[in-house]
């Protein structure tokens, strides 16, 4: 089994720093994610949460997104696209070349952002319950992500939660 590189194996505790520091929580959230997004050499990297409508994501930080994107990441309901399914199935979502992929996973418009090798984690509250968000990253080539970096990425999303929690959406 390939080994994860070790500034993977150790990057949730460079996410916990990130946000135990000072600054604004959007600030500490965008660079919590932009360490992520670098850690995975991502060329993209979105950070959703459950906001004041059950059942949607809101975009709270993203990385490298192409700007006729944004609109339509902005807001996204459950089970549509890969922030959405992760959110209703509870689980990860990968795509090992979004390019090609022709699963119906990932929507048509999502090839825009040039990425290929593809995974969003659900970010969840105590217990495992509620789900509070989708922590997604995307690679420039095609990539099957390991269950190393799997877990590295579930490692990070769990301090990604309590940073999460009454998040002002607004």
């Amino acid at each position: 089994m390939k080994k994860a590189p070790a500034q993977i194996s150790q990057l949730s505790e460079a996410v916990k720093a990130l946000l135990a520091g000072q600054g604004e929580p959007r600030q500490k959230l965008q660079a919590a994610l932009d360490a992520v997004a670098g850690a995975f050499g991502a060329l993209t990297a979105t950070l959703h949460a459950i906001g004041p409508e059950p059942r949607f994501l809101y975009l709270v930080a993203q990385r490298g997104l192409p700007e006729k994107l944004l609109a339509s990441t902005k807001k996204i309901a459950f089970g549509k696209g890969m922030a959405g399914l992760c959110a209703a199935r509870r689980e990860p979502v990968t795509v090992c070349n979004l390019q090609t992929d022709a699963s119906g996973v990932a929507r048509p418009a999502a090839r825009e952002t040039g990425v290929a090798g593809s995974i969003v984690i659900p970010i969840f509250g105590d217990r495992g319950e509620p789900v509070l968000g989708t922590l997604g990253i995307g690679k420039p080539g095609e990539h099957a992500f390991s269950a190393e970096e799997k877990k590295a990425l579930e490692a990070c999303a769990r301090e990604l939660a309590a940073a999460l929690k009454g998040l002002d959406h607004g």
